[in-house]
């Protein structure tokens, strides 16, 4: 029998494979012609085998199937919490202080884009290169998050597109997602040390120790600015209900504090509406759903007659300042792809992000107990913890039962959702399938496939 030649087979920049590492960034595939599995591929030539009997530790061929589950099962979530939302409150975004279902949901996504992130810019032929290619996905983001959420879709029920430029909202899912990616892509790039890591801990945080000051003065920044700024009296205006008066209603609210949290008077809105304008923020805010707002709460519903005026004020879900604990969010997940990349071995892995995650659900409750609540409008350090530990500890659930316990077949729709996450979270979530579909009509748009079965109106 001859002789197999394997050859080291350059990784792409983003490959998400992981690789054995007595190769640096190759992996080894068998010259064309040859048959024979080397010994270290062999259990379908999959898996590096340690040592005879041993579960393998990590895969040579495909990227780990637990990154898509996880994501896919983050989107699909996503998905229920949207459609299914406003017919089960319970489920829905809390309308302030505590957190639901869908309060884990976004945190869960941002927490995979920093575990991915961790996994792409392992090994950086050109850092300049890296960088480009950070920016320009970056801005597809934003321009995708501009086009479906920025006002240019009048939604399901109006055919009709465009939006005023004076009132188009700027913030939003993927330019929040785009920003964190950004934020954290730099940071992978640029502020982590040339050595390689031993097996002890403290060398895995020396060599991202630049990573973890920086995310230390973000969240001291936030809370510094969320507790600190003054908050002054401030005004808006909504359109006018009366019939044949085009004039708006003015409203005033009154604030005159500094460290509050509350719906009318945070920091977070604040900043909103100096720096991107009340006129782009969102108009629909999710404290409407407050008992000050609405006779259902916490559903919505009808004013009550004693409602104050903040009710029909505008507040971004994603804003500026809230932004940063995101960044934070993704930041974290960056360290439990750095996890993945330097530790080898299955046990050894669950065991630091249990350790990780445990810390912050426990900071997180800590902090919620001693005043600080959990808020996702705020994105506040308490919510920040708890949804990263949540969110570690069932990333490390699914990967003990999809990549060391293999069972891949109940996840396989979860695995191709999370492969195509963003795709399907646009398409989906924010409706884009309903008005393809509504676009196609019988001699006027009213007669779409979409009114013929009752999806819409």
């Amino acid at each position: 029998m001859g002789t197999c030649v394997y050859v080291p087979v350059k990784l792409e920049e983003d490959d998400q494979r992981v690789i054995r590492p007595d190769h640096g960034n190759h992996l080894l595939t068998m010259k064309e012609g040859c048959t024979r599995t080397p010994a270290f591929l062999e259990n379908d030539a999959k898996s590096f085998r340690v040592d005879q009997g041993r579960r393998p530790s990590f895969d040579m061929s495909r990227r780990l199937a637990s990154l898509d589950v996880f994501r896919g099962l983050t989107v699909v979530l996503m998905i229920i919490v949207d459609d299914a939302g406003g017919v089960l409150p319970a489920i829905n975004h809390s309308p302030w202080d505590g957190v639901t279902l869908a309060d884990f949901v976004f945190p869960f996504f941002l927490f995979m884009v920093g575990v991915s992130i961790g996994l792409a810019y392992k090994k950086l032929p050109s850092k300049l290169s890296a960088t480009r290619k950070a920016i320009f996905r970056a801005l597809k983001l934003v321009a995708i998050g501009l086009f479906v959420q920025g006002g240019f879709l009048h939604g399901v029920n109006d055919l009709s597109y465009g939006v005023d430029i004076n009132k188009i909202r700027w913030m939003g899912v993927l330019q929040r997602i785009a920003i964190t990616y950004l934020v954290t892509a730099l940071c992978e790039i640029w502020l982590k040390g040339e050595e390689d890591p031993t097996t002890e801990l403290v060398s895995l945080f020396s060599k991202y120790k630049i990573q973890w000051v920086l995310t230390f003065i973000i969240t001291t920044i936030y809370l510094a600015l969320l507790y600190g700024l003054y908050i002054p009296d401030w005004e808006f205006q909504v359109p006018s209900t009366v019939a044949n008066s085009s004039a708006p209603i003015t409203f005033s609210v009154k604030c005159s504090i500094r460290g509050d949290t509350s719906p009318a008077c945070n920091a977070v809105g604040m900043i909103d509406r100096k720096v991107l304008g009340i006129n782009h923020m969102y108009r629909r805010p999710i404290y409407i759903r407050t008992e000050q707002c609405s006779t259902k709460s916490p559903d919505y519903g009808p004013l009550p007659l004693d409602a104050p005026s903040w009710c029909q004020a505008p507040f971004d879900p994603e804003g500026l300042l809230s932004s940063m604990m995101a960044i934070v969010t993704t930041l974290i997940g960056l360290h439990f792809g750095h996890i993945i990349v330097h530790y080898k071995d299955h046990n050894v892995r669950v065991a630091r992000w249990s350790i990780t995650a445990s810390g912050l659900l426990i900071k997180g409750l800590i902090l919620n107990f001693s005043g600080i609540a959990l808020n996702k409008a705020l994105y506040s350090l308490s919510y920040t913890c708890v949804t990263a530990g949540v969110g570690g500890i069932l990333f490390a659930a699914v990967y003990l039962l999809v990549d060391v316990y293999e069972y891949r077949r109940p996840t396989i729709v979860l695995e191709w959702v999370g492969a195509h996450a963003l795709k399907i979270y646009v398409i989906v979530a924010c409706n884009i399938w309903l008005l393809i579909l509504q676009g196609f009509y019988s001699e006027e748009p009213g007669n779409n496939i979409m009114r013929l079965i009752g999806a819409t109106k």
